[in-house]
């Protein structure tokens, strides 16, 4: 057996030992960081080691700081775990070590994507002619889009951005709902496009439709599916219906609410948003694959590549093939397409419309289990997403810490319209009502002890 074939196998059975303890082992891990400092750290290498050894030396210092996140009782977050086909795609993606940014550096990097994409648009009810870019996160996505959104409306308006740069060019007016998500202020801070206006929102964080007011300025709307706190989707059909013949670009936030689309008992959340411009969503939350793995679609595919497209002339372009790098921002990136195909081919649509539907079901149970706690839920569990609160801040603040203590389960606590409150998303395919039964035992202990468990 060869050194590199006995490397494999033992790094093979390190990570699934990993995987088999997940059941086992607390979700938050027990490392102090003074801890993780000391296994990790030491003077820089001087010399070379053996590979198996850095590799058992890397997975013992990582040990005991790793959290549970691909189990099913994390709900920090809105963050998936990796279904088995993708998991194992994802390992032949680092070792086929494709460069995806053009055909002539992988044709089967190229054609994965193309076929991917297409799934992806049929799956999430888009036009059939979007074109899609594979990024990092929904962070990119937001930055991939809302530049095809600048490059469209600036070349509209008689600027050409390519040519003259932003500066002195008209200023795009970007308008969103008071609850959207901060990646959107982020995309728009790193495209120099400023902050949005802000539409009021429900008491659930929907935009109100009736109070978005257009004119002739180029503008951006953006719009939600899927607010990360309650799960609320704005009614995308009626901001389609106000920007209708003004101009203006509808952007879609649908980091993981999009994916209500695949499921017949959802999709109406999703109503409309075949009619915007562009859209923003991860395949790492629901889809569940391995980070990073964003992705990007635009009904207008010619912003899109005027917005992210390159040339050199070392550069080897094939007008005929997918050529990835002018569809996202980076030029040399990993082959995110082999993932993402082997999750839906292993699951299918009515696999994905299944997992997405569990994970619902999941929140709402948990909805009724901690009401019979004496929690209050603030929101319309629609999605996957569970709001809640008790009597006081101090109170909800004690609960909190006592089931992460536990290392039963971990979620998030939250600020919303000025109390303290705790968030929880279900949004991994392991998931099951065990967790479930788990996660709710760790709350009612916390409940009855909520001073020793602060």
């Amino acid at each position: 057996m060869s050194e590199l074939r006995q490397l494999l196998g033992m790094t093979s059975g390190i990570a699934a030992d990993f995987l088999e303890s997940l059941g086992e082992r607390p979700v938050w891990p027990p490392a102090t960081v003074d801890e993780l400092r000391a296994a990790f750290g030491g003077p820089l290498p001087q010399g070379p080691m053996e590979a198996r050894e850095v590799v058992a030396g890397l997975a013992e210092a990582a040990s005991g700081g790793l959290v549970a996140e691909p189990g099913g009782r994390y709900f920090g977050f809105v963050i998936g775990g990796s279904v088995p086909a993708a998991l194992a795609a994802d390992w032949l993606t680092s070792t086929w070590d494709q460069n995806a940014g053009l055909y002539v550096c992988s044709p089967a990097g190229s054609v994965v994507e193309e076929v991917a994409g297409a799934w992806l648009l049929e799956l999430l009810g888009l036009p059939a002619t979007a074109s899609v870019g594979f990024v990092t996160g929904c962070q990119m996505a937001h930055v991939t889009a809302l530049a095809a959104a600048r490059s469209h409306l600036l070349h509209g308006a008689g600027w050409d951005l390519a040519h003259d740069g932003l500066y002195g060019a008209p200023r795009i007016r970007v308008v969103a709902g008071a609850k959207r998500h901060g990646t959107l202020d982020r995309a728009l801070r790193l495209l120099g496009m400023g902050e949005p206006e802000l539409v009021p929102a429900d008491d659930q964080g929907r935009l109100l439709v009736d109070a978005l007011e257009l004119d002739d300025r180029p503008t951006v709307v953006c719009a939600q599916v899927g607010e990360v706190n309650t799960g609320a989707c704005d009614d995308v059909a009626a901001v389609a219906d106000r920007t209708q013949g003004s101009g203006a670009w509808l952007h879609v936030d649908g980091a993981f609410g999009l994916w209500a689309a695949v499921s017949p008992s959802l999709r109406h959340l999703t109503r409309g948003v075949e009619r915007a411009d562009s859209w923003a969503t991860d395949a790492h939350k629901w889809l569940n694959v391995p980070y990073d793995s964003g992705l990007v679609f635009c009904a207008r595919p010619e912003a899109h590549r005027a917005a992210m497209g390159s040339r050199a002339e070392y550069l080897i372009f094939d007008e005929d093939k997918r050529d990835q790098l002018n569809w996202n921002p980076e030029h040399s990136r990993r082959a995110r397409g082999f993932p993402i195909y082997a999750a839906i081919r292993s699951l299918g649509q009515q696999g994905i419309a299944e997992m997405v539907e569990r994970a619902c079901a999941h929140a709402r149970r948990f909805a009724s289990e901690l009401s019979g706690l004496g929690a209050e839920i603030v929101n319309d569990v629609v999605l996957n997403q569970v709001l809640f609160r008790f009597e006081t801040d101090q109170q909800t603040a004690a609960v909190l810490a006592g089931v992460q203590a536990s290392g039963e389960a971990w979620m998030s606590g939250t600020t919303w319209d000025g109390r303290a409150a705790i968030r929880l998303s279900v949004s991994n395919w392991q998931t099951t009502n065990a967790d479930i039964d788990r996660t709710v035992a760790a709350f009612r202990a916390a409940v009855a002890e909520p001073v020793r468990a602060g």
